[in-house]
C-alpha cells in the first residue's frame, strides 16, 4: 500500500442524471467520464479519492447508452467528502459541463441502496427516415404478434444468437412525436427490459427486419428517454431516484421534527424556577 494519509471518507452520496444531447451523442464514455471528472473539479465538488497506487474520483455510472446513442436519462454516482446543497450542485456541475451534456436532477442516495438495481428496463425513441408509417405499423405488428425472434450480433465472445421478442415489452408507433416532427418519418417507440446479453433498439430493429423484411434505407436515430423499473401494470417506467427523494424528503422531516421537539423543550424549561418550582405567572398567562 502507498504511504501516507489515508484519503478522506465520502460523507455523502450524490445521485446525478443528466442528458446526452446533439453532437455529444457521438462522445465516447471514457470521453464522457473524463469530461465529468473535469467539470467535478471546476465545479469545486469535494469529491472522495479512492485509495491505493492508482487512486482516482469516487464517480461511478449506471446504464450507460453507447456512443452514438443520444439520451434524456443517463445516471451517475458521486462521493464527497462534505455535504452539499444537491440543488447547488446541478447547477455548479451543469454550468462546468460542455454544452450537450446537460444535468437535469441530483438527489442524496439512500444509504444502502445501489442505483444499478432499479435500472430494469430502458424506453426509447427510434426515429427511420424514409420509411412509410403504415410499412412500420405493419410490421410492429408481426413484431408482437411472434413468440420468439431470435437475431445475431457480434459480441466481444465472438457471434451470439439471442431472442430479442422476450426482452421488450411494449412497441408502438408514436404517432404524437410524427405529428411534431419537422419531416416525414416513422417513429418508434420501445420499452425494452435490461437482460444478459443485452437487447439493444438496433437488435429490435434487426428483428423488425427478420418478421417483416423492415429496411429503412438510413441510419435510425436512437433516443433512450428513459429507465428505471419496469411497471408491471402500464409498461412504463417509474422514476428510478423516487425512492432516494423519499428518503431524503423523511430524513428531513425526522430533523425538524426532532428540532420542534428540542425547541419545545428548552421553552419548557424557561418556564421552571431554579428547584424545578413553576412560574405562576407563566401559567396563569394562558387562557
Amino acid at each position: 500500500m502507498p504511504e501516507g494519509p489515508a484519503p478522506a471518507p465520502v460523507i455523502q452520496r450524490l445521485r446525478v442524471r443528466y442528458a446526452k444531447r446533439g453532437r455529444l451523442r457521438f462522445t465516447s464514455h471514457r470521453d464522457i467520464s473524463r469530461a465529468v471528472e473535469r467539470a467535478v473539479r471546476r465545479a469545486g465538488l469535494p469529491v472522495a479519492i479512492s485509495a491505493g497506487f492508482t487512486p482516482h474520483p469516487k464517480i461511478s455510472y449506471a446504464g450507460a447508452a453507447a456512443t452514438g446513442v443520444a439520451s434524456e436519462a443517463e445516471y451517475l454516482e458521486i462521493g464527497l467528502t462534505e455535504t452539499r446543497d444537491p440543488a447547488r450542485v446541478r447547477a455548479d456541475l451543469d454550468a462546468a459541463l460542455p454544452a450537450g451534456l446537460d444535468v437535469l436532477d441530483v438527489v442524496p442516495a439512500a444509504v444502502g441502496t445501489a442505483l444499478a438495481d432499479r435500472l430494469a428496463a430502458s424506453e426509447w425513441q427510434v426515429r427511420l427516415e424514409g420509411v412509410e408509417a403504415d410499412v412500420v405499423d405493419k410490421a410492429v405488428r408481426s413484431f408482437l404478434a411472434a413468440h420468439e425472434i431470435e437475431v445475431e450480433r457480434l459480441t466481444k465472445k465472438g457471434r451470439r444468437r439471442f431472442d430479442v421478442r422476450a426482452a421488450v415489452s411494449a412497441l408502438e408507433l408514436d404517432r404524437r412525436a410524427m405529428t411534431d416532427a419537422a419531416a416525414p418519418c416513422a417513429i418508434l417507440r420501445m420499452v425494452v427490459r435490461h437482460t444478459n446479453p443485452a437487447v439493444r433498439p438496433d437488435d429490435v430493429l434487426a428483428g423488425l427486419r427478420h418478421v417483416a423484411d423492415l429496411a429503412p434505407p438510413s441510419p435510425p436515430l436512437v433516443t433512450r428517454l428513459a429507465q428505471g423499473p419496469l411497471i408491471a401494470e402500464t409498461g412504463g417506467l417509474a422514476d428510478p431516484l423516487d425512492p432516494d427523494r423519499q428518503d431524503s424528503d423523511r430524513d428531513t422531516s425526522d430533523r425538524q421534527a426532532a428540532l420542534g421537539a428540542a425547541g419545545a423543550q428548552v421553552i419548557g424549561q424557561e418556564f421552571l424556577r431554579p428547584g424545578g418550582a413553576v412560574d405562576a405567572g407563566v401559567v396563569s398567562a394562558r387562557p
